[in-house]
């Protein structure tokens, strides 16, 4: 183990210990930063358990969904400086898109998750999945599968091509070169959407955890993982509450019920590999990848959605930037974070809610009491964190390379925020 902790957040190492000695752990970092001061900053494990190479100080990993929230910070930049308008429809930039039915769909859809198109209808072949504006020129083409802007539903991986291509259209330039030299580069973060050769070099080797039994409803999922061990799947593991927001679009019909009545059917999507749920996550196939997310394509591909390389303490740092204003303006934050889709979700079922691009409280997205007024942020599959409070002026980076089987994120997560939270 290595790093330090202000004392008055002991009980936060004294978590991070506690995961790894009851095995829950394989390799992992928390980071935490109190009003730009960091506060908590550890690490320990392993980083590649094949190997027996240790986690370092500065050991990045793919951290899957945490992605989406840089991916929207870099499209609230181009807003704040009139580059991309929010409001306007996405054929405004990006004509072919109006195709199939969706001349009417804005570009705030794409970062709530209401474009309608959560899966990919063709399969995507492994040639291909460098080669973002060939997928999204699929997207274009397609028809949503419900009218956009009447619901949500979590768009995995089909997320990051829209959003990307949107930012393409507009700039010339990929979300990745963007991240590099409008956010990482200038706050000095060990971040990449497309990580170099030497960084993945030194990155962490995902590893799944214990094999998911059929009757808690948690299957191998194909986006995750190694070639050699099964993979991360959702899990109740995901799921907790908070109430949502009133002024919120919120879902209804179908998915709607109590919550055991929607973790029961979460728990069967899961199981049905051609439920939405499960088309959303497997395409593109990267378990058709010689070690999955592993595999060196999909490190430095930078898929928006899921393709950030970073390590804890610059996921932290990234949320630190953004509630100082150093990021976004005070304004293009709070109207970021106001939400805009609350309740049940058309993937993930269990409620799930939405400012733009950034998660806020509910069942995908836990987060203690304390913060349920004002946290913000993304979980990446199999566990990963990054999180944001204002109020609290608090920014938190959490990665690890032993995946739950968790979709939105993982009780060590929550753990460990508890503990932080509790030390307020």
């Amino acid at each position: 183990m290595g790093g330090h902790v202000d004392p008055r957040f002991a009980r936060v190492r004294e978590v991070f210990d506690r995961h790894f000695a009851d095995g829950e752990e394989l390799g992992a970092a928390f980071t935490v930063h109190l009003r730009g001061e960091p506060v908590v900053d550890l690490w320990g494990g392993v980083a590649d358990r094949r190997s027996g190479r240790v986690w370092e100080r500065d050991t990045p990993v793919l951290t899957y969904s945490c992605s989406k929230a840089v991916t929207a910070t870099v499209l609230l930049l181009l807003a704040q400086r009139g580059l991309v308008d929010l409001a306007a429809p996405v054929a405004d930039v990006w004509p072919e898109f109006a195709a199939a039915g969706k001349a009417g769909v804005r570009v705030e859809h794409l970062l709530t998750h209401q474009a309608g198109l959560p899966v990919l209808e063709d399969a995507v072949p492994v040639a291909d999945f460098e080669d973002q504006a060939a997928i999204a020129d699929r997207l274009a083409r397609q028809t949503p599968l419900w009218e956009p802007g009447t619901a949500h539903g979590y768009h995995a991986l089909t997320y990051g091509f829209l959003v990307g291509e949107v930012v393409r259209r507009a700039t010339g330039r990929s979300v990745g070169e963007l991240v590099a030299t409008e956010i990482a580069g200038p706050l000095g973060l060990d971040l990449w959407l497309g990580a170099p050769d030497e960084v993945t070099a030194r990155a962490a080797r995902l590893s799944a955890g214990e094999r998911p039994s059929p009757t808690t409803g948690t299957p191998e999922d194909p986006k995750a993982g190694t070639s050699e061990e099964s993979e991360a799947g959702p899990s109740e593991e995901s799921i907790a509450g908070t109430s949502g927001d009133p002024e919120a679009q919120t879902s209804e019909g179908p998915e709607a019920g109590t919550s055991e009545d929607l973790v029961a059917a979460m728990a069967r999507d899961a199981l049905d590999p051609h439920s939405l749920m499960n088309r959303a996550l497997g395409n593109p196939p990267i378990h058709k990848l010689k070690g999955g997310a592993n595999h060196p394509v999909i490190l430095r591909a930078g898929w928006p959605a899921l393709g950030v390389v970073t390590t804890a303490r610059s996921l932290s740092a990234f949320y630190d930037a953004l509630i100082s204003g150093r990021l976004l303006t005070p304004g293009t934050l709070d109207d970021a974070l106001r939400r805009r889709v609350n309740g049940p979700d058309r993937v993930l079922r269990i409620p799930s809610s939405f400012g733009l691009g950034y998660m806020r409280p509910a069942l995908a997205f836990r987060t203690p009491a304390r913060g349920e007024r004002g946290a913000f942020g993304h979980t990446g599959l199999g566990g990963f964190l990054g999180l944001g409070d204002p109020e609290h002026g608090l920014a938190v980076g959490y990665t690890m390379n032993r995946m739950s089987n968790a979709v939105t994120g993982s009780l060590r997560a929550l753990h460990l925020t508890e503990a932080v939270y509790a030390a307020l």
